[in-house]
């Protein structure tokens, strides 16, 4: 198949905006206990900080759903990530309590809009390139993840300040991102400007939204936990304690990288159900480990289990509603940051109260839901994801048609 250079251009400056996202988020979470000392945040507080942040997401995710009507949805990204990338920077600058969490708000509501319009753009371009590629941009949020947790643990080693920590990158990403964002593809403004999805829509797209919601609660856990849980259960150095999640990126973005051809090959429902038994072993595996080496075997299975979840979460979606995509991405959004809500407060709660190896069991349990709702993502012949079927035993593609045998 031909793809037109504007298109090729596309994808490349959505990667970037990919990328740039996964090195900010991991110089986030990796330096939450830095951070957690520099403004004398307590653990019972924590949990709140980190709950505020998905919240004010989700609700932003719900205005870009609004916005996109009027507004192509590469405008809102093109403002969303730079606000991101400079709220970072403020989380590093300030030296009162307020100061973070106004940091932390404007963090919250740019990176909901950035989140929802990013992978809007992303299936729209699957769809019109007519076959997977959306693993392939989340690859690249994964490989951001690597290099802003290998900051995080410079900055770690260095004993740098948060400020001088995170300065490089914003320094070097918002340029480069307020350049890619010419080259950003939309969808045809009129294929998305449907009033809603209906009470039948609605329900079509619940299964994806519960998966969704379990798949970040397992994210979220590494995410926001995992350095803490190698350092005060597994008895790691501070500087250890950042190796997990850069471990967790690096298999993510392998399992990404070569997850869409596996999606070509088998269908997404296949590669989704193997990823999720991979993913729950990985958190028992987690819970039972004896130290900080086996711990961190737990988290890169987890790393290769989840990584397949997301990204084909949203081209099921795509593919269920080819006309309205854009409206169906912003809600099933909505549930990454309800994942990330229910998450933290979630094995949080549970590790203070009773254990946090017993934690680690529960999202261990929420992930193996998505073993009941892989249909969802697509018929044995669903191999491309976003209404440009393969069907099975044959090369032709379906464009279009949301799914449906030609």
């Amino acid at each position: 198949m031909t793809v037109d250079v504007r298109l090729r251009r596309g994808r490349s400056a959505l990667g970037l905006s990919f990328f740039a996202q996964g090195v900010a988020f991991a110089l986030l979470v990796t330096r939450i206990p830095a951070i957690q000392d520099r403004y004398g945040i307590s653990d019972g507080l924590l949990p709140a900080f980190l709950a505020a942040v998905p919240v004010l997401a989700g609700l932003a995710s719900v205005a870009t759903e609004h916005l996109v009507k009027r507004v192509a949805p590469s405008t809102v990204l093109r403002w969303a990530q730079p606000l991101v990338l400079l709220a970072l920077l403020g989380v590093g600058a300030g030296s009162r309590m307020w100061h973070v969490a106004v940091a932390l708000g404007v963090f919250g509501l740019s990176v909901g809009a950035l989140d929802a319009s990013m992978n809007m753009l992303g299936v729209s371009l699957q769809q019109e390139y007519g076959r997977s590629i959306m693993l392939g941009f989340h690859a690249a949020y994964s490989l951001g993840g690597i290099v802003g947790a290998s900051a995080a643990w410079a900055g770690a080693h260095w004993r740098l300040d948060l400020f001088l920590s995170y300065l490089p990158a914003v320094a070097v990403l918002v340029p480069l991102v307020l350049l890619g964002s010419r080259r950003y593809v939309d969808a045809p403004f009129e294929a998305n400007r449907e009033k809603g999805l209906g009470a039948g829509g609605g329900k079509l797209l619940l299964p994806l939204c519960l998966v969704m919601a379990c798949a970040y609660i397992g994210d979220s856990t590494v995410a926001n936990w995992s350095a803490k849980y190698l350092q005060d259960v597994l008895g790691s150095s501070e500087e250890m304690a950042t190796v997990p999640y850069n471990v967790y990126m690096v298999t993510t973005l392998i399992g990404r990288a070569v997850g869409d051809l596996g999606v070509r090959r088998f269908g997404a429902a296949a590669v989704v159900r193997g990823g999720t038994v991979v993913a729950a072993g990985g958190f028992a595996v987690v819970a039972a480990a004896p130290g900080a080496w086996v711990g961190m075997l737990g988290f890169t299975m987890l790393g290769l289990g989840l990584c397949v979840i997301v990204p084909q979460t949203f081209a099921a979606a795509g593919r269920l509603f080819p006309g309205n995509s854009d409206t169906a991405i912003a809600r099933l959004n909505i549930f990454n940051y309800v994942g990330f809500l229910i998450g933290s407060p979630l094995v949080g709660g549970i590790g203070d109260a009773w254990s946090y190896r017993g934690a680690m069991l529960v999202p261990m349990v929420l992930v193996l839901v998505t073993l009941f709702h892989a249909r969802s993502f697509g018929p044995r012949w669903a191999r491309y994801g976003v209404g440009h079927e393969r069907r099975a035993g044959d090369r032709t593609v379906d464009v279009g048609r949301g799914g449906n045998e030609v």
